[in-house]
């Protein structure tokens, strides 16, 4: 089977661009902090502490962000290819040889993008080590070193990650002829991530309170956790909204970047408001440096997912466009009901990303201001909205026309 997975991935990699993208950013990502921890062996001892933390916290947030966001796409391929499989174990394939095969094909695509990303891994962490130096948070004779750190990170966690989510996706195949979800098993995980993002909410509420920009460390966390529990409940979010589940993987992206990108902005805005005037010591800059670049990569990142999960959803449904225009259904109908569809899954996923925001915003405005709804524009927010929408309708609809290009009758 792990024969046939190579083949595979040699004969359709269209099928596996979505993993691949999302593997090679996240490598990339990972691979650019860790690289500071190999810097920071020949640094100074107060260079090397500004090096290790700014490693430690931005590179555990992207570490499991970079895991759901292999595990998703992953999935979403497996579920993409449920006929494929069911003609296999019809064929006389068992379970287990299934899973071997996608298994395979999860560690291939790893290895590939791991590979692909050390150089850009190299460049980001070179840039990233300028951002410190231009700070003063490293001395300038500081050289930059790209070693096993870097590289085991790289290598190490996106292996990891695409032999979880292959082992995690291919129980699916188990019985395959139906495809089959597990929603015990997700509703599980999304509430042990919102039982996280609650725990640190409380922790910056009350531990941190009085702590100054150490509460941001906590109330970053709260954030990303929230953000990753109601991306994972997206189903039932959708159904709320009379919307069926087949959407899910495109909310999960959307919630993903909105409550990220949201409980950042603001949690940076309100320190800047709390720190108006004051003397801060220089370590306050390190954290509040890291924040925007944190920020801007982990979002940048997560836009990308986002645009890739939806594509790729996108160009799976051809075969169901050319149907629906051989059943008299127009060009204009299909792409309408496309858009229907966008708003849809923007809506449920900026509504959800707000609420998961809310647990970094309202504890860490407690915490700094002593306001449980600090005082702010909604400016930032519109920004963030526009670009989700913006996103989700240039990847949908701009798909979607692409695909209904031509003859139904060859794509059906």
């Amino acid at each position: 089977m792990i024969a046939i997975a190579l083949r595979t991935l040699r004969h359709r990699p269209g099928g596996f661009a979505a993993t691949f993208l999302s593997a090679f950013l996240g490598a990339s990502l990972l691979m650019a902090f860790a690289s500071l921890l190999d810097t920071a062996a020949g640094a100074d001892e107060a260079s090397a502490e500004s090096l290790g933390t700014t490693a430690s916290v931005a590179g555990g947030w992207c570490l499991v962000i970079v895991v759901f966001a292999v595990t998703s796409t992953l999935s979403l391929a497996v579920r993409q290819r449920g006929e494929q499989f069911a003609v296999l174990r019809r064929a006389g394939a068992t379970g287990p040889q299934l899973r071997r095969m996608i298994v395979g094909e999860a560690v291939a695509v790893a290895v590939l993008a791991a590979a692909v990303a050390v150089p850009v891994g190299l460049a980001s962490g070179r840039v990233l080590l300028g951002l410190l130096k231009d700070t003063g948070q490293v001395a300038e004779g500081v050289g930059y070193a790209f070693g096993p750190v870097a590289l085991a990170a790289g290598f190490g966690v996106t292996l990891v990650g695409a032999v979880i989510a292959g082992f995690a996706t291919s129980r699916r195949t188990s019985r395959m002829g139906v495809k089959r979800e597990r929603p015990r098993a997700r509703r599980i995980a999304a509430g042990l991530f919102l039982g996280a993002a609650a725990g640190c909410a409380v922790l910056t509420a009350t531990v941190m309170d009085g702590k100054g920009i150490d509460a941001m460390q906590t109330a970053g966390q709260a954030g990303i956790w929230g953000s990753i529990g109601l991306a994972l409940l997206a189903p039932e979010l959708l159904r709320l909204t009379g919307s069926g589940g087949q959407l899910a993987s495109a909310v999960m992206p959307v919630t993903l970047f909105s409550g990220i990108a949201t409980g950042t902005v603001y949690m940076q805005g309100i320190e800047d408001d709390a720190a108006a005037g004051q003397i801060r010591p220089d370590y306050a800059r390190d954290i509040q440096t890291l924040n925007y670049v944190v920020v801007g990569m982990i979002t940048v990142f997560v836009a990308i997912m986002l645009v890739n999960t939806l594509i790729a959803a996108t160009v799976h449904r051809r075969r169901e466009f050319a149907q629906l225009r051989l059943a008299g259904a127009t060009r204009g109908q299909v792409t309408t009901m496309v858009a229907g569809e966008a708003l849809r899954v923007t809506v449920t996923g900026i509504l959800a990303g707000s609420a998961a925001s809310l647990f970094t915003i309202l504890p860490f405005g407690s915490a700094r201001t002593g306001e449980i709804w600090p005082s702010a524009t909604i400016a930032p927010y519109a920004v963030i909205a526009a670009i989700a929408v913006l996103l989700t309708a240039t990847a949908t609809l701009g798909t979607t026309r692409r695909s209904i290009r031509g003859p139904a009758l060859l794509r059906a």
